[in-house]
Formats: C-alpha cells, structure tokens, sequence
C-alpha cells in the first residue's frame, strides 16, 4: 500500500481493471511538445445547401426554354459532373441514380403513350400500323391504335426528354444539399412544412439504402433477391426498419420541444394571413401576366409586389418559432458563386430561346436534325463552375 500511494505521489499509478491505458508518442527531438496547444484540424466550410438548390433550380428552368434534345443531354451531362464531383458519401447523396431512372421511366411510358394513344402531330413518315379500336362517339378525339408516325415519336422523345432533364434537376439538388441543413436555414414561419418536406426527401434515399443493403446480404448468403419472392421477403426488413426510423424520428422531435409556439396577438396574426395570401395570389397573378402577351405590362410589377408581400408574411410568421440556431451556415461567395452560375445559364438560354427559337426548338414537321447551337451550348457549361469551386462535403 505505501509503494502505492508513493507511487501514485509521482503520477505512476499502476493500471486496474477500471482505468486505461493512455500511450502518447514520444516528443521528437528537437521540437518541443506543446500538448495543450495543439490545435484542432480545421474543418471545411460546406457550402449553403440553398445555393445547391437555386443552382439546381435554375438549370430545371434553361431545362424548359429548349427542346432541343442536344442541349438537354449536355445540362444532364452538367448535373451528373457536378453531383459526381461535388456530393458526398451521405444517403442521402445515393438519390441521384434513382431520379435518372425515374427520368427514363416518363420518357419511355411518353413514348408508349404516344405508341397507343396517338398524337396530334401530323405526319407522312409511317413507322406501323396498330389495329384501331373503335370508341363511341362522346370519345371523339382519342384513339387506340392506328398509324404511328416518325414526327409524333419524335415530338414525343423531345418533350419526355425535357421532362426528364428537369427530374434529374432536382435529382441533383436532392444529391447535393444536406436536408437537415436546410431545414434549419428555412425561415421560423416554413419550420413546420419544412420539416415535413425534409422527412418525405430523407425516407426516399434512405428506403433505396436499405433495399440496396438488404439485397447485398441476401446475395451473400445464396439467398434469392429478386422475383416476387425475393420481393417480399427484402419488403418486409424495409418496412420495419422505415417503422423504427419513424418511431425514433417522433421521439427526437418530442424530445427537442418539437410544435412550440410564442405567443402572439390577433393582430399580428391576421396582419400576417393576409399579407401571407396575399403575396401568394400576387405572385399567381404576376406569373400568369408574364406568360401571357397581354398581361406583359403589369405581370412584373404585380409579381414584384408579390414576393415582397410573401417576404412580409413570412417575416411576421417567425414570431410564433422559438428556436434558435446553432451554427447557422453562411452565405459566402461560394454560394454567391453557385447560384450565379445556375442563374446565368437560365437567363442566358431564355435569351436564346426568343433570339433564336428555330436552334433551341427544332423542328419535326418536316423532320430535320437537330444542331448544336455554339453560344447557348457554352452558357450551359457554366453550370460546371461548382465543380471546381466547392470541395466534396463530408457526411
């Protein structure tokens, strides 16, 4: 006992069951060894998960100005590049892929329809000829069957393409910004539908991870993983892990104080409806005047008074939140950076599309090759500035 106690005078206490072993490496010689001022390694600072979804957003609206199928390979090309460089290794981050084969699921069930159903384009290239059903006369207008036309199939790859480049858009953002991080850059008064929106965009990713998962180990074991009876018996795992995911989800969120509210008068209450649907009916209204030749001269200024109503509301609405935030995520110049690359292949092909429609709208009637229009397809390679501006996040 007293070589212990003398022992443990010294700081050369021996090792028990309940106490660990703690080895440092030597200092090197030379150098001093300054423990308590080493410093932590210095974390990244992971861009605004936003920015990913106006860039994202942005490239879904050049999206919708072309149809030609070119230039929509090539903004498919930029996304896969950006999202191959720039995600992470996060679940998530896996929902890319999914959203691709969602995106060739409508082009072909697009081109089926146009197959079965026919199509109001005329046309004289005759592919074959379907055995026509005779409807009633109160269908008037639609058929199934009859002669299918090389136009048609045409138009219809050209329109299920543009609707596919657009799913791959948000497949894109939906790959690159962390949901739990743009839940907590929402606005106090969207809190709620916020979280409802990043619950329904992290259960699709992780459902895919766990199917993947679950396949693989029956794979392993010499077990059937496809079939219906590899179906239901990978279904029910799912299922039952989305169960447990949910149950543990409503006890975070009833642990953390989830559904409090301050305390505010009827009056600001009421201030805040009304601006809130206001702003929304302006912003309605000033989009349908900008769509439209007649309402050009007031759809700006009503949509402008619009958003500043919605921002209004939105504003009083976060008087009711009461929570704070822990590290907020900055908007840097990288995130100015992002979202300015998206914005300028919009404005740059909706530019385009009224300069010169014949390139970015080619025609089927009578069918002619589509080209590769030179400055249109160089504004859409600025959506590849993020590639080499933001590093690859962490999970």
């Amino acid at each position: 006992m007293r070589d212990r106690h003398s022992a443990g005078a010294w700081g050369l206490v021996a090792p028990t069951r309940r106490s660990r072993i703690c080895l440092s490496p030597a200092p090197l010689k030379g150098r001093r060894s300054h423990v308590g001022h080493n410093a932590p390694p210095r974390r990244t600072r992971t861009l605004h998960p936003g920015a990913w979804w106006l860039w994202s957003l942005f490239l879904g609206v050049a999206a919708s100005r072309t149809g030609n199928p070119l230039l929509l390979a090539l903004l498919i090309a930029v996304t896969g590049y950006v999202v191959a460089v720039c995600r992470s290794r996060a679940p998530w981050a896996r929902s890319y892929s999914a959203f691709a084969r969602l995106g060739l699921a409508v082009l072909l069930v697009r081109l089926a329809f146009t197959v079965v159903l026919g199509s109001p384009i005329p046309g004289s290239h005759t592919l074959l000829t379907l055995p026509e059903v005779p409807l009633p006369h109160w269908a008037q207008g639609i058929r199934l069957g009859g002669r299918v036309t090389a136009e048609a199939l045409v138009f219809s790859l050209y329109d299920g393409l543009r609707i596919a480049t657009l799913l791959i858009c948000v497949g894109a953002a939906n790959a690159l910004a962390n949901p739990a991080r743009l839940l907590k850059s929402l606005p106090g008064a969207l809190y709620e539908l916020g979280v409802a929106v990043v619950v329904a965009l992290t259960f699709a990713p992780n459902l895919i991870a766990d199917v993947q998962r679950l396949r693989a180990a029956r794979r392993l074991r010499g077990r059937p993983d496809s079939g219906v009876r590899g179906l239901l018996q990978v279904g029910l795992p799912v299922l039952e892990g989305a169960l447990e995911r949910s149950v543990a989800l409503a006890a975070a969120m009833d642990a953390r104080g989830y559904g409090r509210s301050a305390d505010v008068s009827a009056r600001v209450r009421r201030t805040t409806a009304a601006l809130t649907l206001g702003g929304l009916l302006g912003v309605c209204a000033g989009t349908y005047g900008l769509l439209t030749a007649e309402g050009g001269g007031y759809g700006l200024p009503v949509l402008l008074a619009g958003v500043g109503a919605a921002l209004a509301g939105l504003r009083l609405g976060g008087r009711r939140s009461l929570r704070t935030r822990y590290r907020p995520d900055p908007w840097d110049a990288r995130a100015w950076l992002v979202s300015g690359s998206g914005a300028a292949v919009a404005a740059l092909l909706t530019l385009a599309s009224v300069r010169d429609p014949d390139a970015l709208h080619p025609g089927v009637v009578p069918l002619v090759a589509p080209t590769l229009p030179l400055w249109p397809a160089a504004a859409v390679l600025l959506g590849l500035l993020p590639a080499f501006i933001v590093p690859k996040e962490s999970p």
